[in-house]
């Protein structure tokens, strides 16, 4: 008996062998709804809910747009004051702004978010999405869900052209949802900005909506880019008048304009006096936002002058310049 058992092993294993090769060989050439359904020829795949094609519809309806408004008039409002000490201005310029816009911004620290969405005023506050980097805040579920319900977040592809996200910012935009973009494509690295990209005014054009240009100062030392916890420092806000396409402008120029629009509301946080900035402004002699040709040290020794929170002159603060730290 003992000299029969490998044998009758042996035969069952090369049976139950046999048996997954032919179940195997059934599976492979079965259809769908055994398998999923191949893709026809000349077609894309199905989006995946991950990245640029993460659906964010569900973070527009009511009990989500109800928990995103108390989240923000409760624990966000009271981080921003804490954290950020916001001075808002500008907001009288939005007076004859009717309907949906893009908010298009300067881009200093992640705290930029909360800070434009506590700074907003009605009614464009309470339907308000922001454009954020799909590589970044749509990475997987959790950053998904959260990013999409607490920031009202919707994917935007930084790296290349995506169908699915510009008309989804467009259908959002012409259905009366204003957007947060920052044309920069990214965070600054040392609190100086950088060269805007044409897709605000591309989003706008498309669909027939002013741009509101913004500048926020004062962000990067809250939360600069490598930097794991805030600190508290004060920030400024300022909005300015909304801008619209002149008849055979196109987006490259209107891009053009836009920064100037926000380096002239740096200048105006900067100095303090709105009237010499405007003419600044008007000579196309604003200081840009990309900061002095200089070593790293001395960027970040010019951005060290606080702006005058007040609209006062800044000539009293700039004797108090501090050593830049790193």
């Amino acid at each position: 008996m003992s000299s029969e058992k490998p044998g009758i092993s042996h035969l069952g294993a090369k049976r139950a062998q046999r048996t997954r090769a032919s179940v195997t060989r059934i599976m492979r050439g079965a259809d769908f709804p055994l398998r999923a359904a191949a893709t026809p020829r000349g077609q894309t795949p199905l989006p995946v809910n991950a990245g640029a094609n993460y659906d964010t519809d569900w973070a527009r309806r009511f009990p989500a747009r109800v928990a995103r408004r108390v989240a923000r008039d409760t624990i966000v409002r009271a981080l921003v004051r804490y954290y950020a000490q916001p001075t808002i201005k500008g907001v009288d310029r939005l007076s004859e702004l009717d309907g949906p816009a893009v908010f298009a911004a300067n881009h200093q620290s992640h705290v930029d978010t909360a800070v434009i969405a506590t700074s907003v005023p009605e009614p464009w506050c309470n339907r308000l999405v922001v454009g954020a980097a799909a590589d970044y805040f749509f990475g997987n579920r959790a950053s998904s869900a959260i990013s999409a319900l607490f920031v009202g977040a919707i994917p935007i592809e930084r790296t290349a052209l995506n169908r699915r996200t510009i008309d989804k910012a467009v259908t959002l935009l012409r259905g009366g949802w204003s957007l947060v973009i920052y044309p920069e494509g990214g965070r600054s690295r040392d609190g100086w900005g950088q060269q805007f990209r044409p897709g605000a005014a591309f989003l706008a054009k498309q669909a027939g909506v002013p741009v509101v240009p913004v500048h926020i100062r004062g962000t990067f030392d809250i939360l600069r880019k490598g930097r794991a916890w805030p600190r508290r420092a004060r920030s400024v806000i300022n909005f300015g008048r909304p801008l619209s396409f002149d008849e055979g402008e196109n987006n490259r120029r209107f891009t053009r304009r836009l920064q100037a629009a926000v380096e002239g509301l740096a200048d105006e946080t900067a100095t303090g006096n709105w009237f010499a900035a405007r003419r600044r402004l008007h000579s196309a002699d604003s200081p840009g936002l990309e900061g002095p040709t200089a070593s790293a040290w001395r960027r970040r020794w010019a951005l060290t002058e606080p702006a005058p929170p007040d609209g006062s002159s800044s000539t009293t603060a700039a004797s108090k310049r501090r050593w830049p730290y790193v």
